[in-house]
């Protein structure tokens, strides 16, 4: 819960005096890594769309981006379960430059945020 809070308070922060502007992509890149292989897939993502990533099911619900720097960062909404599962095992905002901040705990895959799909 708190670190919801903290990623709802960086999505929205002023930086240096001025708010930042976003924009919501169509879509995201990820990449999924198998842990115990060391196999690595980038997948592509629509908003709204979910996919299979090895043996988890990863949904996107928004991709966001600085408006002025598509390419600068990217903040990515995903919900992560195991395939054929119920139990969310990630729910929240992943940011591409700072995977650590907010990341999926799993002893076998991992998946993070590449950037978003910009039109």
């Amino acid at each position: 819960m708190m670190r919801a809070a903290l990623m709802a308070l960086l999505l929205a922060a002023p930086t240096a005096g001025a708010q930042q502007k976003v924009s919501s992509g169509p879509g995201a890149m990820l990449r999924g890594l198998d842990k115990v292989s060391g196999q690595t897939v980038d997948v592509q993502v629509p908003t709204g769309d979910t996919v299979e990533i090895f043996g988890l099911d990863v949904a996107l619900g928004d991709c966001r981006y600085p408006s002025e720097n598509p390419t600068g960062d990217a903040f990515a909404y995903l919900t992560i379960w195991e395939k054929g599962k119920a139990d969310q095992l990630f729910d929240g905002w992943m940011i591409a430059t700072s995977p650590a901040l907010n990341a999926l705990d799993h002893s076998r895959y991992d998946v993070w945020v590449i950037r978003c799909i910009t039109p």
